[in-house]
């Protein structure tokens, strides 16, 4: 019976995966001690060829996960011909996932790793999009890679938030006429910047709409329709000064009018 062992995890990726299943395995004899000798980003026959050289075949034992079926079967080779027992994790899955659903892997490493990214940036962009929601801090416009620009219910914040799980850090301003436009609009490049504006019939059915939910009184400004107009005017006004793209949020839904903003940003960048 071996005593002490030294379990070797490879991987041409991080290696999680294959140190949880090692750790899961060897934990489950409690008569012997053993090691972990953890070698992430195994992608090429000589770094294996050094991991090997010089290692004990009798106490070792080798755990990998490696997508790429050429390296892999490198290592296989190699582990037969000096006695080592190994154990590929990914194989029987694969193996089994080939053949219930008729087709071949991709083979890439690190999938989860990137897909794991990827939502860490989502999560990121989300959380910046609700920070700098409504112009509550114009310091966001300079660190943003979109920024809106409409009057209120433009749909400037559903859109905002739509992008952000689109990945892009959204910072929307709303234009009030009689409050100062912030001076970080004008030094953020005008390409990162989208005007929205939007028919005055729907606006004014949208805010009374507004205003009936938050049980408001409907004679106020801010359903006027000669206000809106004025607010409208203005809006264009300070889209013509900045030079930015304007997209015409009428009757459009958030999903259309967000990959309108993705494409113009992609044009323009």
């Amino acid at each position: 019976m071996i005593k002490n062992f030294l379990v070797y995890v490879l991987s041409d990726s991080v290696g999680d995966t294959a140190e949880q299943v090692a750790r899961a395995s060897a934990e489950q004899y409690k008569d012997s001690d053993y090691e972990i000798k953890k070698y992430p980003y195994v992608e090429s026959k000589t770094k294996i060829d050094n991991i090997i050289e010089g290692l004990n075949s009798e106490n070792s034992i080798f755990v990998y996960t490696i997508v790429n079926k050429e390296i892999s079967e490198y290592l296989r080779q190699k582990c037969e011909e000096i006695g080592v027992p190994y154990i590929d994790v990914m194989a029987p899955c694969l193996d089994t996932f080939t053949d219930f659903l008729g087709q071949e892997p991709v083979r890439e490493s690190g999938v989860i790793r990137k897909l794991d990214e990827d939502y860490f940036k989502r999560v990121e962009a989300v959380e910046f999009a609700v920070k700098y929601d409504d112009g509550k801090d114009p310091r966001g416009i300079l660190k943003a890679d979109i920024v809106l620009i409409g009057v209120s219910r433009s749909s400037k914040t559903p859109l905002s938030m739509y992008l952000a799980h689109k990945n892009y850090k959204v910072v929307n301003i709303p234009l009030v006429k009689g409050s100062k436009v912030p001076d970080e609009l004008f030094e953020v490049p005008r390409r990162k910047i989208i005007g929205l504006m939007i028919d005055p019939s729907d606006l004014i059915e949208i805010r009374r709409e507004r205003i009936r939910v938050l049980g408001l009184d409907n004679s106020v400004d801010y359903v006027s329709i000669e206000k809106i107009y004025e607010e409208l005017e203005y809006a264009e006004r300070i889209m013509r000064k900045v030079g930015c793209p304007v997209i015409d949020m009428t009757k459009k839904a958030v999903e259309e009018a967000a990959n309108l903003v993705i494409d113009i940003i992609n044009d323009l960048n």
